[in-house]
């Protein structure tokens, strides 16, 4: 890991000498290139420096111990000894995360997709309460929010809801539906896309069916007095994507096209991967109650994601938008996942 470390310091030191070149700084993509990639070097870099100073701090602090007789002198080079071996370690470790190989896909857009699943209306309703806690938490962060696509079910709830910006969720609750006070049990499904460009997923225009209709439901003057709405089914592979949230045919199949791209993708990737393949039915599973990735119980005030042991009573905040604790514990947990799988194959 070490020589890969040097290897790493020397490529941005090449970095910041090419930035101040008058013709890198004339093309754009190329300096847009470099500076991307010094973004991702830096903190890599620098903690590296950091372990290399606490590496010859230690080897300072053994010479003086050796060297010195005066026994004050020891006991601080003895207590410079001891900070200098805790902060290697901690650099060390955090260098072992930061060199974990990245997502291609974490620089890209992501298309969240929401379904209602066992519950009926409750469960549509549910949905509703997860757009709105990533929603929220997407307004924290001044991400923008694109709703894509749309299926409500009348009483402010959704079927289905697929917008720009994984598991099963499961809800307790006494719901809205129910006026007897019983605690039902409901579920939603989420899934989490990168988006796709044209360049990623190539689709033949021959391959899909398109078909215009009137959009149904809330739109405003216009939206259900013409053929605006979009389906697009992809032949080969059976998918099909509904847009009807624009009052313009052209946008709307443009959106549904983002979605197709996205989906397609993600199919193509879980087939080359099996162990993605895996992965994904984890996350995103059937929609049955028996499948628990993340369950929210309203009576106890509480959120409890199975897959990481991790629970928090916090239920009205997280449903808010505060989710910024649970995904500090799944990214640790993918870490020490991840990390475990890099030693064993070492």
């Amino acid at each position: 890991m070490f020589d890969r470390l040097e290897d790493l310091v020397r490529r941005l030191e090449q970095i910041n000498m090419e930035l101040t070149d008058p013709d890198v700084i004339g093309n754009q993509e190329q300096y847009r290139e470099l500076m991307k990639e010094q973004n991702e070097l830096t903190p890599i870099v620098d903690k590296y420096l950091e372990y290399r100073t606490a590496k010859e701090g230690i080897e300072d602090s053994l010479a003086l111990l050796e060297e010195e007789n005066d026994e004050e002198m020891r006991e601080l080079a003895k207590e410079e000894l001891n900070s200098c071996r805790q902060k290697a370690e901690e650099c060390e470790q955090e260098l072992k995360i930061l060199m974990l190989p990245r997502d291609p896909n974490d620089e890209k857009n992501v298309i969240v997709e929401i379904r209602g699943g066992a519950g009926g209306d409750e469960a549509a309703l549910f949905a509703a309460d997860l757009f709105r806690m990533y929603s929220k938490y997407a307004e924290t962060n001044h991400w923008k929010v694109e709703v894509m696509s749309v299926n409500e079910n009348g009483i402010g709830g959704f079927k289905e809801i697929v917008f720009m910006i994984n598991g099963v969720h499961r809800v307790q609750r006494i719901p809205t539906t129910e006026s007897g006070g019983r605690i039902h049990t409901s579920t939603a499904t989420v899934a989490i896309m990168p988006e796709v460009e044209e360049v990623d997923v190539q689709i033949d225009p021959n391959d899909c069916k398109i078909d215009v209709f009137r959009a149904s439901g809330n739109g405003g003057q216009c939206v259900n007095t013409t053929d605006s709405a979009v389906r697009i089914t992809h032949i080969p592979t059976g998918i099909v994507v509904s847009c009807q949230d624009e009052k313009s045919q052209l946008k709307n199949k443009d959106k549904a096209m983002k979605v197709l791209r996205s989906r397609i993708y993600d199919m193509e990737l879980a087939k080359a991967e099996s162990e993605q393949a895996a992965e994904r039915r984890s996350q995103v599973g059937t929609g049955d109650r028996s499948e628990k990735i993340r369950t929210y119980n309203f009576p106890q005030g509480r959120v409890t994601d199975h897959r990481i042991k991790y629970t928090s009573h916090r239920l009205n905040e997280i449903l808010d938008g505060d989710i910024n604790e649970l995904l500090q514990n799944i990214i640790a947990a993918d870490q020490s996942a991840r990390l475990a799988k890099m030693n064993e194959s070492a």
